[in-house]
């Protein structure tokens, strides 16, 4: 199937997702998030891209960019190729962990841009994750409420107001609001959420997928069996969530 251009952004702005390669977990613990955003900011000094705004899921990400000098092309394959080396390196893998072609919108005005915002920081409650975006330690949200680490906040509360304390109570308001919002999403129904089938791995004292992987083969097929046979699970998200193929899992 051929590949098309991108669609150009007359602001520099995109609301942009990766996800793990079958849709796997890409963050196996706090070590591997916080090590992705250390790589986002060290690579804001060389790509000299603006980041308005940023989630981190269990097996995706979202952003809200502007490329100022790189193409954003060119920034995300800097953000993902330098985390895919460390995360192989850590957990003993080799081979993709991003699928190859991350998907990306243009945002072209204020309206939509306080939409993708909101819509990225209400990811994880609509998730089930937490109850409240201020519970969620992996996103964007407390950097606007608080001091800012890697998120130039600035741009998004100057749309609210140019005073300052104003623009956060209002930001805060906004962020609240239980609107349906569409944006770029990968759509994707799961009767169990991933954190209720990865409670297995931690009742059976399992720390990352990648154990599963370079276990004894009989072990380990005993231990997919179990995990399938847990009503609303299914094979591809036992693919998922292990980095383990479908037709090997199908066949166990």
């Amino acid at each position: 199937m051929p590949r098309y251009s991108r669609e150009k952004s007359e602001s520099g702005i995109f609301h942009v997702m990766f996800r793990g390669i079958n849709r796997q977990t890409i963050f196996e613990d706090d070590e591997d998030r916080e090590r992705f955003l250390e790589t986002i900011l060290h690579f804001k000094a060389i790509s000299k891209y603006e980041l308005y705004g940023y989630c981190l899921m269990s097996n995706h990400v979202h952003l809200l960019i502007k490329e100022i000098e790189d193409e954003i092309s060119t920034s995300i394959k800097r953000i993902s190729s330098s985390y895919v080396y460390w995360y192989n390196w850590k957990y003993g893998r080799c081979g993709h962990l991003f699928q190859e072609r991350y998907k990306s919108e243009i945002v072209e005005n204020d309206d939509y841009f306080i939409t993708c915002l909101r819509y990225i920081h209400q990811n994880p409650v609509k998730a089930g994750l937490v109850k409240s975006v201020y519970e969620y330690k992996w996103s964007s949200y407390n950097e606007y409420i608080r001091n800012p680490v890697i998120t130039d906040t600035d741009f998004a509360l100057h749309m609210y107001s140019t005073n300052k304390e104003e623009a956060i109570v209002l930001f805060i308001d906004n962020t609240k609001e239980q609107k349906e919002d569409k944006c770029l999403d990968y759509y994707e129904k799961n009767r169990l959420s991933d954190n209720e089938v990865k409670e297995y791995f931690m009742e059976n004292n399992f720390q990352s997928s990648s154990e599963l992987q370079h276990m004894e083969r009989v072990k380990r097929d005993e231990i997919i069996r179990k995990l399938k046979s847990i009503e609303g699970v299914t094979i591809r998200q036992l693919s998922r969530i292990t980095g383990i193929s479908k037709s090997v899992i199908d066949r166990i």
